[in-house]
């Protein structure tokens, strides 16, 4: 399991499509073994990640409800200040 990909299933609110987008973009840079995206993987890259989240949409969907929440916010939300 790559460490930088956190639990989606659970919060609440419920994951955006940017945080799915996000762990996707993850997912895809650590099994392409990727630091970075460049103009060369740039369109592989983009549409990998767009198949994993609307896979990743389905799967967050046809889960049932989790009885404890995840123990740890995706990192978008730990960007945006708290209100």
């Amino acid at each position: 399991m790559c460490r930088n990909i956190t639990t989606l299933r659970g919060l609440e609110p419920e994951a955006t499509r940017s945080e799915i987008e996000a762990a996707a973009l993850q997912y895809v840079r650590k099994i392409g073994g990727l630091q970075t995206v460049t103009s060369t993987t740039q369109a592989a890259v983009e549409r990998a990640v767009r198949q994993i989240a609307d896979i990743t949409d389905e799967l967050l969907v046809s889960l049932p409800p989790r009885r404890q929440p995840p123990r740890t916010e995706p990192p978008l939300r730990r960007l945006s200040p708290k209100s």
